[in-house]
């Protein structure tokens, strides 16, 4: 079904992998629209309870991104930005369009992530990275600034690290990519697939409706005043207090066995 990509299911986990090995992964408007519907399915399918994003082969995760498509429209022969083109450009709802997956995704780091392909990595709510893997955002080697990313990273990294990012472009090391916020586990590669495979089924056994209402909550309220976020949260609390799962959750608690969660 796809060129770009490979799409696979099992066990409740969708297996998403960037399918260019020969161009370390690079982002392509092609391979965006492919994630996107692949995140879409991924989304809509109830049997899928948690998502793994990587990259084919063991030399990058994800090179970044070409710079067509940016939404740029022209004035005297000049590429200038464009609201309307920047919203329907594909890098702009790649990355806007993960807040709204509904599901856990994690990001497996066999590969570098440098540029885009480190804002990828970051905007994954989980990162387990080899322990060999670099880090990188090197735009401002050629004359570039990470733009595109850094209201993801910023939202991972503490100014004082992020900025050294940006400004040196140099790159880091998977451990301190893991002290900086930007990666959660570091493993031998030798354990990488085992160590995703048992994150994802473990969080695969929890109720896919307190995921799915919990992370949707965790985006619904960041950046709000504090007391809009309490308010928002304790009814959500409310709400999913009364679902199915959690009276089966409670109930299973109680009489010492696994919970049968529906998702509802």
């Amino acid at each position: 079904m796809y060129d770009a990509i490979l799409y696979e299911t099992a066990d409740h986990v969708a297996r998403i992998t960037l399918n260019r090995p020969q161009a370390r992964n690079a982002l392509t408007d092609q391979m965006i629209e492919e994630l996107l519907d692949a995140f879409g399915r991924a989304r809509d399918d109830d049997e899928v309870r948690v998502i793994v994003l990587t990259g084919a082969g063991d030399r990058a995760f994800c090179a970044g991104a070409d710079l067509g498509g940016l939404g740029a429209a022209q004035r005297d022969g000049r590429p200038v930005a464009d609201p309307e083109a920047i919203r329907a450009s594909a890098p702009y709802r790649l990355f806007t369009a993960f807040p709204r997956l509904g599901k856990p995704i994690i990001a497996r780091l066999a590969g570098h992530a440098v540029a885009g392909g480190l804002g990828l990595a970051a905007a994954c709510d989980l990162v387990i990275a080899a322990e060999d893997v670099t880090l990188a955002t090197p735009e401002v080697n050629v004359g570039l600034w990470p733009m595109m990313i850094m209201a993801i990273v910023n939202r991972n990294v503490p100014p004082k690290h992020a900025f050294r990012l940006y400004y040196t472009g140099e790159r880091i090391g998977a451990a301190e990519a893991r002290d900086i916020g930007l990666v959660t586990e570091v493993v031998p590669r030798a354990d990488l697939d085992a160590r995703v495979d048992e994150l994802a089924r473990l969080i695969a056994s929890k109720s896919p409706l307190a995921l799915r209402r919990g992370r949707d909550a965790f985006f619904a309220v960041e950046g709000r005043p504090l007391e809009d976020q309490v308010a928002h949260l304790l009814g959500e609390l409310v709400e999913l207090a009364g679902s199915a799962d959690a009276k089966e959750g409670i109930a299973a608690y109680l009489e010492g066995r696994a919970p049968r969660f529906r998702g509802a």
